[in-house]
């Protein structure tokens, strides 16, 4: 399903709180006047003076060796062509993010007011002194070629066109795989290009040094073949002239290898793709159409290997699978320029992730039980957490070779390491749980579908593809709301339990709830009355399978709406206690509380069941649950209530469990603390890795612990999570936002596709 961005709502993203996607976050105290002299004035002389016996200890006292500029003119903006310098701004700040998020790379965006070369090569070159490398961005071409040569040789820091060379890089690796699967060799193939821009130039440059011949590629641009006795080629382009015959694209397709597509949305029709060899490839790269759709062109010949840009099918040529870790190799060793033996390491690391094990997580995300490298699997996932530590040091390691470097790594276990603490996996776990929801779409009731921020999360789990929502509540209200904010719910179900259109469904559903309840002191009359309250009727069309998971709690206290699914629906075979789990995503990766929404003061029997549903729970997001049972009290070192029950609940679980890694009672410090827990307690479960999951005392602790957690560090937060319930059913927190919302609809929905 193709994602549809609303532009209310791509809008809002940009301009809500902070306007904007990045700030400048201080790495150093700050807080008294010491800090700020050492920070400033007079403290700050001293890395001055430095600086100036040494310059390269800039590196050492400043931002400068993880600091990156992303830059551009304008001129070549997505698909948006040349709209300016300053409406450039948005796209160089999401670069930035995403430099950020996958490299742990800093960023500045600048926005150059000029198109001439000269210009622009000497504003950026006198910027040298501040940054440890350049990302040029969405220049067009030819005078991209141009601007990243000059720099490339009057800078002493990496420059990269990625618009060039991430296409190249990614696509180079798919090639590489996809030749090794039909048994071909890639210097006997023949290519078609279409497209003779700065991508599609970079593409062919790349394919060459690959192994590929010149005299085997046709390359189209707006007029046609490039050919021997055109005379409108450039310097760039005169290379691919082809000295065949070739006069049309039919004339290049027939009996071709390799179709590369870097133009425009369909063009290529099926007739063509049947005319090439067998065992075609097929790259239709352009966005967000790709020159022939991926099912015209598996159904015109299924023998085919086909890639694009789009997410939504196998295969995404996809530029962030590149540029951050390329820039992170290139800054480690300090390289003076990303030369080609660099560009050639990243495409040679990225073709042999592929063909490695997928890990459990990035199968989760995708819905698949074991992907293997084969026809639909030739590049890495982008959620592949392994990018990081295949491709940065295959580049730092050419760097080195190639004599680009001037800080070589000598122990490469530990630079592994280093880059494995860089980027924790606070976002990841959300990418996994979001992906794997799109992969298979359920229906959620949203009972609070009266309330605006419901209605927002409504239209984006429906355009993004995580659900299909069924609205409940007033219908002219809602409509009314729809129509005011401008959102797009047109074909969404509105159900009003109390409206008479709803009367059969309502009548039958309390019929079943009699049923259900008729020894429990409920009768006929009641049990329909019953249905015409949104949490007892959305809780019904779970049970009777009218619909998959049931959204509520947001304008309701807790005990309301939880009440009626445990009435209606009911706990899991076995299960004697429901518990409520929150997932906080850190930079050390996820923490799991639990249980933070249902218990007030369990004993320690109602402790072990709370932990072995967490851990089923943990599990099924294919992580190891290590789990600590937290009080004030560390193996025995303090009496008392709550420590006596922890240390009874860790009893049980040793002798239930043997294999699970629980361990308590623990303070929660010591909990995470590896080395402290070495020193004074080597005997402990936790002590190789420290514990992902938290078990508390009571519903008081758990409740302060995630809130301060959330509120005062800032963590994102997803749940709560109710465990042991037969089917999903989610309570928002009273004011949940809207993004809270549809973390919790994704949650529901992977919970649906397992139940």
């Amino acid at each position: 399903m193709q994602q549809t961005i609303r532009r209310e709502d791509a809008l809002d993203y940009h301009a809500k709180g902070r306007p904007g996607k990045l700030e400048v976050i201080p790495s150093k105290e700050y807080n008294t006047q010491r800090d700020l002299s050492l920070a400033y004035s007079p403290g700050v002389a001293e890395p001055c003076l430095a600086i100036e016996a040494n310059p390269d200890d800039a590196f050492k006292y400043t931002t400068k060796g993880n600091l990156v500029a992303v830059i551009s003119n304008g001129t070549a903006v997505l698909g948006l062509g040349d709209i300016g310098a300053v409406a450039s701004k948005p796209v160089m700040e999401g670069k930035g993010l995403l430099f950020k998020i996958y490299a742990d790379i800093d960023v500045f965006d600048i926005e150059l007011n000029t198109k001439n070369i000269d210009e622009f090569v000497r504003t950026v070159k006198i910027m040298e002194p501040t940054f440890g490398g350049v990302n040029l961005e969405d220049i067009k071409a030819p005078e991209c070629f141009e601007i990243e040569e000059r720099l490339k040789h009057e800078m002493n820091i990496p420059v990269m066109h990625d618009d060039q060379h991430g296409t190249a890089i990614v696509s180079g690796a798919a090639l590489l795989n996809a030749l090794e699967l039909v048994g071909k060799q890639i210097d006997k193939v023949t290519f078609v290009i279409l497209g003779a821009g700065a991508a599609a130039i970079s593409c062919a440059r790349q394919y060459v040094a690959l192994g590929a011949k010149r005299e085997n590629m046709v390359m189209f641009d707006v007029n046609g073949p490039l050919t021997a006795d055109r005379i409108d080629l450039s310097e760039i382009t005169r290379p691919f002239a082809t000295t065949r015959n070739i006069r049309s694209l039919a004339d290049a397709f027939d009996g071709a290898d390799v179709f590369v597509g870097l133009s425009k949305g369909n063009i290529v029709s099926q007739a063509l793709i049947k005319s090439m060899a067998k065992d075609a490839i097929v790259f239709a790269m352009a966005n967000p159409n790709p020159e022939i759709s991926y099912d015209d062109a598996m159904a015109a010949r299924p023998d085919i290997i086909m890639a694009t840009g789009r997410s939504d099918y196998p295969n995404q040529v996809n530029n962030v699978l590149g540029f951050p870790y390329i820039f992170r190799g290139a800054l480690d060793v300090r390289a003076t320029e990303i030369n080609e033996a660099m560009k050639l390491a990243a495409t040679y690391a990225l073709a042999e992730l592929a063909k490695k094990p997928v890990p459990d997580l990035v199968n989760l995300a995708y819905g698949e039980s074991n992907m293997l490298f084969g026809r639909t699997y030739i590049l890495p996932k982008p959620v592949d957490p392994r990018l990081l530590s295949s491709v940065a040091p295959a580049v730092a390691k050419a760097a080195i070779e190639s004599g680009m470097a001037r800080l070589p790594i000598t122990d490469w276990d530990a630079y592994e390491q280093q880059l494995a603490r860089r980027i924790g996996q606070d976002n990841q776990i959300s990418r996994v749980i979001l992906t794997k929801a799109k992969a298979s779409p359920k229906r959620v009731v949203f009972a609070d579908a009266e309330n605006l921020k419901v209605l927002k999360a409504a239209q984006q789990v429906r355009d993004e593809g995580i659900a299909q929502p069924i609205l409940l509540g007033e219908v002219a209200k809602i409509q009314e709301l729809i129509r005011e904010n401008s959102l797009d719910l047109g074909n969404v179900p509105i159900l009003d339990p109390r409206s008479p259109e709803q009367e059969a469904l309502v009548q039958r559903f309390g019929d079943v709830y009699f049923e259900k309840r008729k020894r429990k002191g409920v009768n006929l009359a009641e049990s329909r009355k019953l249905m015409n309250v949104r949490n007892y009727f959305g809780a019904m069309m779970v049970e009777t399978g009218e619909a998959d998971a049931l959204i509520s709690g947001l304008t309701r206290s807790y005990p309301d709406t939880i009440r009626p699914a445990l009435q209606i629906i009911g706990k899991e075979q076995g299960v004697q206690k429901v518990a409520g789990m929150y997932i906080l995503l850190t930079k050390r990766g996820p923490l799991f509380f639990s249980d933070t929404t249902v218990n007030f003061n369990p004993t320690a029997e109602e402790i072990v069941e709370i932990t072995e549903l967490t851990a089923r729970t943990v599990e099924r997001f294919n992580i190891k649950p290590r789990i600590a049972l937290v009080t004030y009290s560390n193996f025995g070192s303090a009496q008392g209530e709550d420590a006596g029950k922890m240390n009874r609940a860790v009893e049980i679980l040793h002798r239930k469990h043997p294999d699970m890694i629980v361990d308590g009672e623990i303070q929660a410090h010591l909990a995470f603390n590896t080395e402290l827990l070495q020193q004074n307690h080597p005997f402990s479960k936790l002590v190789d890795e420290g514990a992902n999951t938290l078990i508390f005392p009571n519903l008081s602790a758990a409740n302060i612990a995630y809130n301060l957690m959330s509120e005062a560090a800032g963590f994102d937060a997803i749940g709560p999570i109710l465990l042991g319930i037969r089917k999903p059913v989610y309570v928002l927190q009273l004011g949940s936002s809207e993004r809270e919302i549809v973390n919790m609809v994704a949650i529901a929905v992977v919970e649906a596709q397992g139940k």
